[in-house]
């Protein structure tokens, strides 16, 4: 009798195990240990403020506070303003600026933006201003130099050497004796009318009346000791002497773009010389009016 073959036990698989991979529970090769964490004191050490740093935060917030508190607190407010330097400028607009710094922190006074209020004055040409915890604000102002007089049918004003004009004074009012030996413009042009402190004289016809007030009575061959100088819509600049007597139309000056500043100073100078020529053939103290627009073509009419 056969007897027959017993089946095989089925195989167990075993899971595989990669390499170089670490069993669960098993040590690492070479039998090192895990290396410790990090302990939870030095983790925080670093994200915690230090001890120096709060005090100055608390430092900081305390000093924010006490500024809030001299900002909007009724402790170093100005109770005080004052100015000096000041002799064509109107007391009044000086005034207009610093009162309006009355009662303000003198912690918050802009003095930069005061300096240039101050300066947008037509007579002031720098300022200087400090304020001063004991609740003052103070002011020093340098005016324009004044370099001629010119006067309208209107008024007398007083003008820097750019032409503009800082400062007026009515045509009755006292001279001032510092102003005696500028040059003086009397202006009736229609257009004069309406000059305004503030207003700035045109550069070419500044130049002419400079021009003008500078000629030497010698240059002309005449005995006078000075002109005064007029300007009129109809003859432009003119030179009036009062000894001898006689008046002297030079013409219309800086209104033609086309005349250059050279252009309109060589004109001048033919007018002079042909002034000299006319004074050395005919006696001046018998002259009373002479028409030198024309320099090619002078005429002059006897006193009579």
């Amino acid at each position: 009798m056969k007897l027959k073959p017993q089946p095989k036990p089925a195989r167990t698989s075993r899971p595989k195990v990669r390499r170089g991979a670490v069993k669960r529970g098993a040590r690492p090769r070479g039998g090192q240990a895990r290396r410790p964490g990090v302990p939870l004191r030095r983790r925080f050490s670093g994200r915690l403020p230090s001890l120096r740093r709060l005090l100055a935060g608390l430092g900081a917030v305390a000093a924010a506070a006490v500024l809030v508190a001299l900002l909007d607190g009724p402790w170093l407010r100005v109770s005080e303003v004052a100015w000096a330097g000041e002799h064509y400028t109107d007391a009044a607009e000086l005034a207009a600026v610093l009162e309006s710094e009355r009662g303000t922190s003198v912690l918050a006074v802009d003095t930069r933006s005061l300096r240039e209020r101050l300066e947008r004055i037509p007579s002031v040409a720098e300022a200087d201003v400090s304020a001063s915890l004991t609740g003052s604000v103070a002011a020093t102002v340098v005016e324009r130099e004044a370099a001629f007089v010119w006067e309208t049918a209107s008024a007398r004003f007083i003008g820097a050497a750019d032409g503009t004009v800082f400062a007026g004074t009515a045509l009755d009012a006292e001279a001032d004796p510092a102003l005696a030996g500028l040059p003086h413009i009397s202006d009736t042009r229609f257009a004069a009318r309406l000059m305004s402190v503030g207003d700035v004289v045109p550069a070419a016809l500044l130049h002419t009346a400079m021009r003008v007030a500078s000629i030497d009575p010698a240059a002309l061959g005449s005995a006078a000791s000075a002109f005064s100088i007029a300007l009129d819509d109809e003859y432009g600049f003119q030179l009036v002497s009062a000894q001898p007597e006689w008046q002297m139309a030079l013409g219309i000056y800086g209104l033609d773009p086309r005349e250059t500043t050279a252009e309109a100073d060589a004109r001048l100078e033919r007018q002079i010389t042909a002034v000299r020529t006319l004074f050395a053939s005919e006696a001046e103290a018998d002259i009373g009016w002479v028409d030198v627009r024309n320099p090619g073509k002078v005429y002059f009419r006897a006193k009579g």
